[in-house]
């Protein structure tokens, strides 16, 4: 089993063995055994508090064998606005929920609760389940990364 340790830059150019798939969830657990798309057995043991993004590159510790984390597709619900305002005002209920959210310029997602999803359709947004990528803030202290998809 391979155990990787060492976060590398992302780079679309980098050879890597294998892609591992994790839900927004399990990218935070930063010491846990997966199974990669393959069915291989690998282990994180990363610092604790790493949280890891779509396109990490990951080295194993004694061979060198890189793997790429991809987000995983998973239920979400994606909630628009006709307005940007509208939008920001339910990114700060939510906020004020400690609701993980994923932020963009025209939609906001996260995890599905029937409760929050009455809160944002009586707020006047659109909801829609799907089954997408979820990739949360990390929060004001957590580590900032960037949104180059947005």
């Amino acid at each position: 089993m391979l155990t990787f340790t060492q976060r590398k830059p992302p780079n679309t150019d980098t050879p890597v063995t294998s892609i591992l798939a994790l839900t927004a969830e399990e990218r935070t657990r930063s010491r846990h055994r997966f199974e990669t798309e393959d069915g291989e057995l690998v282990f994180l043991r990363l610092p604790r508090g790493t949280v890891l993004w779509d396109g990490d590159i990951l080295q194993d510790e004694t061979s060198g064998s890189l793997i790429k984390i991809a987000a995983k597709s998973e239920p979400v619900f994606t909630v628009t606005a006709q307005t940007a305002i509208d939008l920001l005002r339910a990114a700060y209920h939510l906020g004020n929920r400690h609701v993980p959210v994923e932020i963009t310029a025209t939609y906001l997602r996260l995890s599905p609760d029937p409760v929050l999803r009455v809160m944002l359709e009586q707020l006047g947004l659109e909801v829609k389940e799907e089954t997408a990528p979820f990739q949360p803030e990390t929060g004001a202290y957590g580590h900032h990364h960037t949104h180059e998809s947005h």
